[in-house]
């Protein structure tokens, strides 16, 4: 049987304006009875003495001030006390893992819970394992976050190894993620693609107003929503893109990454044609996307986007618009639900061939859809866990191959 406790050590603060596969598969366990203590990140990259990671580090020491808060059905927060200079001094770092850990147990004691499912994102907590004896260890490995900027990639190499050899199941979101761990974790290790709230974002398919900013923009409009990261977004493709033809409109949803100011970005925002409206809240983006012909990846490919399987890909076809990437190979799989283009001039041609064939949106029940949502994705992984808490040999709709 399946723990009802969870401690979810996540690397995204549970506010952060970008929801990703950590609160998704957190809010989702609560509504099902769970019991979920959502540890925000300890951070994963070395940081600086410059004067934004300094503002990070004291960020973070006030939030660790708080007391851990109830902030959904079955789903408590919990910010670490992050002491700063802890990657440097070692006593400072242990003493940041002992307070974490002395919390955990104590909301655990509180509750009456005893062996928690230890659900976590990242490699550095294995301090923690020994002290809450977790009834089963989860290594959801969703990236390669040793690919970016400004992490020790050495150092987490050597973390994740042993999570790997420990792990009692090792959920990975991609076929390069899987090649990672794989060789380290066996027949322990299950692939399950990043899936999207398809009735959310289903909602772009019915009538209704437009927001008004967007209705101010021309069609035909292409649409990319996300951070607009210098590492993932290949900028210099869309700026191509742009001077090739005037007569479409980008609309980019989203801000950038804190602390990256690309230049690239600044010369897009000087075209007539390329609209960055900012970042809209989660409820809002279906009528965004509602207004679009075209949704695009445009996505650089490098050692971090070789490992991502993009959340947006199932948003943008639950929408029901046509999708046009760059050659992820997570996405290799899923060739003929979208077009892919490599170099600016076959990216273009691809849009207007999408624009050409008009709206052909995959119908609700494909099994694509069916098969990719938020609870079919948890039922799958509750499986595997499951079964093999019970005993049993470990099934579900992941592949170990």
């Amino acid at each position: 049987m399946t723990p009802r406790d969870v401690v979810m050590l996540s690397t995204a603060d549970w506010k952060d304006r970008y929801w990703t596969n950590k609160q998704h598969t957190a809010s989702r366990l609560g509504a099902r009875g769970f019991r979920v203590l959502y540890v925000e990140s300890v951070g994963i990259r070395r940081p600086g003495l410059n004067a934004l990671d300094l503002g990070r580090m004291a960020a973070r020491l006030r939030s660790g001030l708080a007391p851990i808060r109830e902030v959904a059905e079955n789903v408590w927060v919990l910010s670490p006390l992050t002491i700063p200079l802890g990657h440097r001094y070692a006593l400072v770092g242990e003493f940041n893992r002992w307070q974490l850990q002395s919390r955990i147990l104590r909301w655990l004691r509180r509750r009456g819970g005893a062996r928690p499912l230890l659900w976590t994102y990242h490699p550095y907590m294995m301090p923690l394992v020994a002290a809450l004896d977790p009834a089963a260890l989860v290594y959801h490995s969703v990236d390669d976050l040793g690919a970016i900027p400004g992490v020790d990639h050495d150092a987490y190499d050597r973390a994740e190894a042993q999570l790997l050899a420990r792990a009692d199941h090792v959920f990975v979101t991609s076929r390069a993620l899987y090649d990672r761990c794989a060789p380290i974790s066996g027949e322990r290790t299950r692939y399950f693609g990043n899936v999207a709230d398809i009735g959310h974002f289903a909602r772009a398919r019915e009538p209704g107003p437009l927001p008004p900013d967007l209705a101010a923009i021309p069609s035909p409009r292409m649409i990319y929503v996300g951070a607009l990261s210098d590492f993932k977004i290949d900028f210099g493709l869309i700026g191509q893109v742009a001077a090739a033809r005037p007569d479409w409109h980008l609309v980019f949803i989203g801000d950038e990454r804190e602390g990256q100011h690309s230049e690239e970005i600044a010369a897009l925002k000087q075209r007539p044609n390329v609209h960055f409206i900012g970042w809209r809240a989660y409820a809002e983006l279906p009528g965004y996307l509602r207004g679009c012909e075209v949704a695009l990846l445009p996505q650089l490919i490098n050692d971090y986007t070789r490992a991502m399987f993009p959340m947006k890909f199932f948003e943008y076809l639950a929408a029901g618009l046509s999708v046009v990437a760059t050659p992820l190979p997570a996405l290799a799989e899923c060739a003929g639900l979208h077009r892919i283009a490599s170099g600016a001039e076959a990216f273009t041609a691809e849009i207007q061939a999408a624009l050409d064939a008009g709206r052909r949106p995959l119908p609700l029940d494909h099994p694509a859809l069916r098969a990719n949502t938020w609870d079919a994705r948890l039922d799958a992984m509750l499986a595997v866990i499951g079964d093999q808490a019970a005993g049993g040999t470990a099934v579900g709709s992941g592949t170990s191959g």
